[in-house]
């Protein structure tokens, strides 16, 4: 058991309401016994509780975090993001896993609200729709991460999906490719829809053009494969790919690998997230890298915000790079995307 403020009470001989007071550096008690008090509470190695303090101040100083699962390389870095600047404002952050299943997404959350945190932060939400009458329940904000969403009152740092997808897409026609396919996310992933739609508008008008073709994965390595394995079976089977995220690039590599084709020779690939792994695959990939660091602190600082009850916050959109590689490019063994622009003479959609 740790001390408390009674024995610390004792020790001076004063009340602990007194105590209290004084290791909360409050005017109602004079200067000296303050000093001599926390001087004492030190050396009988007191620590505040958390719990008692939050019962006083109606806050815990807590935020809670729901992620997909830790094995995903994108929640990673939002989760080192959310933890830096969290703990440089003074919050704790309690972090769970949803597995991806709606169901233990939601009762993540409600367990969350259930230990008081002050505000929750969830990365690629399965349920982002259900959140409106659950906020109106729990009356502490969320924030979601890499989930854009229109409903009113509701708080998202998101990447520009369309944009990143008519980018990829670009980038492969630019390098020739005529038979363009894109390997989806989950099903419910708006995200994944929105990346598909990007693609899309970036092959509209385009003469010369083997209508897109769509597989269909659940953002793993495994979808990746099964999926390309699939569309490798096609009467034409694409010379350009565009994956919903890193890992399903990667699955989608090894598919490749195994049927013996060449990339990029054969088949140009593009990701999506810029995972550390990302340069390390053979050939390294190219990929729309997403500023994952900088969303997770964004969310913080959103969240904490909304905490202190400010009305003017604002929902972020960002926009993603593109990272140019040898899985699009065999002759840029890591160049930037600027030096091929200047070796072409030109510039990229």
């Amino acid at each position: 058991m740790g001390v408390s403020i009674k024995e610390i009470a004792r020790r001076a001989g004063v009340s602990h309401s007194t105590v209290s007071r004084a290791l909360h550096s409050s005017s109602l008690v004079s200067a000296g016994t303050t000093s001599r008090i926390q001087a004492l509470a030190r050396e009988m190695g007191y620590v505040p509780s958390a719990i008692g303090r939050g019962l006083a101040t109606r806050s815990t100083h807590t935020i809670g975090l729901v992620v997909t699962t830790m094995a995903d390389p994108f929640a990673s870095e939002v989760v080192r993001g959310v933890e830096e600047l969290a703990m440089d404002q003074g919050y704790s952050v309690l972090l769970c896993q949803s597995g991806a299943q709606p169901q233990r997404e939601l009762a993540a959350v409600r367990m969350l609200h259930e230990n008081r945190v002050d505000g929750v932060i969830v990365t690629s939400s399965r349920v982002g729709e259900l959140y409106r009458p659950l906020l109106m329940q729990m009356q502490v904000p969320i924030v979601l991460v890499n989930n854009e969403r229109s409903d009113p009152g509701m708080w998202f740092v998101a990447i520009d999906d369309r944009d990143g997808g008519k980018v990829a897409a670009s980038h492969l026609l630019e390098l020739g490719r005529r038979r363009i396919a894109y390997i989806a996310g989950w099903p419910e992933a708006r995200s994944s829809l929105d990346r598909l739609h990007g693609c899309r508008s970036a092959l509209e008008n385009r003469s010369g053009l083997e209508p897109l073709q769509v597989g269909t994965g659940n953002g793993t390595l495994d979808g990746g494969y099964s999926a390309m394995t699939s569309l490798l079976s096609a009467d034409h089977p694409p010379d350009g790919l565009f994956c919903y995220n890193d890992m399903t690039a990667i699955g989608a590599l090894k598919a490749l690998r195994d049927r013996g084709l060449r990339v990029p020779d054969d088949v140009a690939v593009v990701g999506f997230d810029n995972i550390a792994v990302a340069a390390y695959t053979a050939p390294p990939l190219s990929t729309i890298a997403q500023p994952r660091h900088e969303m997770g602190q964004l969310a913080v600082g959103m969240l904490i915000r909304l905490i202190a009850g400010e009305e003017n916050v604002e929902s972020q959109v960002l926009c993603g790079t593109l990272v140019v590689r040898g899985s699009t490019c065999a002759e840029t063994r890591g160049a930037t995307l600027e030096t091929i622009r200047n070796r072409k003479g030109g510039t990229s959609a």
